[in-house]
């Protein structure tokens, strides 16, 4: 799954606010799943690939059948995600378990309509297994109201017989390493300026930057979940790859003619890029004979560091089948349903303990991905983390573009998105 069509990018409304009626079970009569009580728990999620869909099939029909007393109605929200989900929690009419991506979550969390699962939580269900940063990208204010399903880190992805052909053995270990081996990799043969094959392929958005600034001691919000972005700390942090893309030794997917940086590095327009573990399956299905390997990214002035992607299961508050819907959310994130719906690595577990029984810890693809989760930085900044967002991404295309500085850039992203963030509120 492309990384795009991984996030939706839609504001929480204030709307939310107490504005919330009995869900949609309210009406069925049912139980809350006691022994010889049947009952129905609903859940919602985005689509996903048909091996996905599969997947997740084979850990409901487990489920069911460990728990014959409750049903589970599953729905696929296809477009507009959160759009729905948010209107449908106004209307009472949201599911009782429901996908939350970590970009939205605080926004969500903040208005009051997710079930705190702390109180459902058992020694059994060992939540110390659960990698650090995943699980605490749904927990607020000491609180944990999701569960983390399934993530993605981003690492390097490079080619062998281009590694090889320009003399580098293993991958860069540093940022300035990268710079490097791109400028080495990088080839113009016709000598216009336009290389046929660039040295890094990268995605330019905010998701794909903020994890470095941490390492330079910048932030993307403040205190008050306002823009913060503009330092000169921030500067400091992004200012490489805008120098590498001005130098045409790194490029974005749309200046080699693609449309994503899985598709730049399979056709080989690109030696190394900077993605996700969605990009396995995609190389494993559409460039057979490509011959890569991945690596934890290079260190950012002096430290590890990467973003990470996750989804949780989350209860609505306004369940009516609390009980049934937290033996869901338990399997779902347990050991056994999340090694079925993780076993052939589309997603990679979110639990320690599956990622060794299943072996993507010392898989010589996943292993990075894996080894990242340790120390990633989940995508996510506050609630108003969209306007921000929307901003930043607007503005530094210019730059690295070079129709304006990296400074003149991020200040303007910051202002704007700080003037629009103080007019919602």
């Amino acid at each position: 799954m492309k990384f795009n069509k991984m996030l939706a990018a839609v504001g929480v409304t204030g709307m939310l606010v107490g504005a919330m009626a009995g869900c949609s079970n309210e009406s069925s009569g049912q139980g809350d799943g006691a022994e010889g009580d049947q009952v129905t728990v609903e859940l919602a999620g985005w689509g996903a690939s048909p091996e996905e869909e599969e997947l997740l099939q084979q850990t409901l029909d487990a489920f069911e059948e460990a728990h014959p007393n409750i049903n589970v109605k599953h729905e696929v929200i296809a477009d507009q995600y959160m759009d729905v989900t948010k209107t449908r929690l106004v209307g009472g009419e949201a599911a009782d378990v429901f996908y939350l991506d970590a970009f939205e979550a605080p926004g969500l969390a903040n208005t009051g309509v997710l079930e705190p699962l702390d109180e459902y939580v058992t020694d059994e269900f060992e939540i110390d297994d659960f990698q650090d940063p995943l699980l605490n990208a749904f927990k607020f204010d000491g609180t944990q109201y999701g569960f983390p399903k399934d993530f993605s880190t981003l690492a390097l992805f490079y080619n062998e017989k281009k590694f090889e052909e320009a003399g580098l053995d293993g991958p860069p270990q540093t940022w300035e390493e990268l710079r490097e081996y791109a400028e080495k990799l990088t080839v113009d043969e016709d000598g216009d300026g336009t290389p046929e094959q660039y040295g890094l392929g990268f995605s330019s958005e905010l998701a794909r930057q903020f994890y470095k600034l941490e390492a330079y001691g910048a932030d993307v919000v403040g205190e008050n979940n306002e823009a913060a972005f503009a330092s000169d700390e921030a500067i400091e942090a992004l200012q490489p790859i805008v120098d590498m893309k001005q130098d045409k030794i790194a490029a974005l997917p749309s200046d080699a003619g693609t449309d994503w940086g899985g598709d730049m590095f399979g056709q080989e327009k690109a030696a190394m890029v900077i993605e996700g573990n969605w990009t396995v399956p995609f190389l494993e299905n559409n460039f057979t004979d490509l011959s890569y390997a991945t690596a934890e990214l290079p260190t950012v002035n002096g430290e590890k560091a990467t973003a990470a992607f996750t989804v949780a299961y989350v209860m609505n508050k306004e369940s009516e089948v609390k009980e049934a819907s937290w033996e869901l959310i338990s399997f779902l994130t347990g050991k056994e349903g999340m090694e079925i719906w993780t076993s052939k690595g589309l997603a990679l577990p979110t639990r320690e303990s599956v990622a060794e029984e299943l072996g993507f810890d010392e898989d010589p693809i996943r292993g990075a991905f894996v080894a990242g989760g340790e120390y990633a930085q989940p995508w996510q900044a506050g609630p108003n983390l969209p306007t921000i967002n929307n901003n930043f991404n607007n503005q530094f295309t210019s730059a690295l573009l070079g129709d304006q500085s990296l400074e003149e850039a991020l200040k303007k992203a910051q202002e704007t998105a700080n003037k629009e963030i103080e007019a919602a509120n």
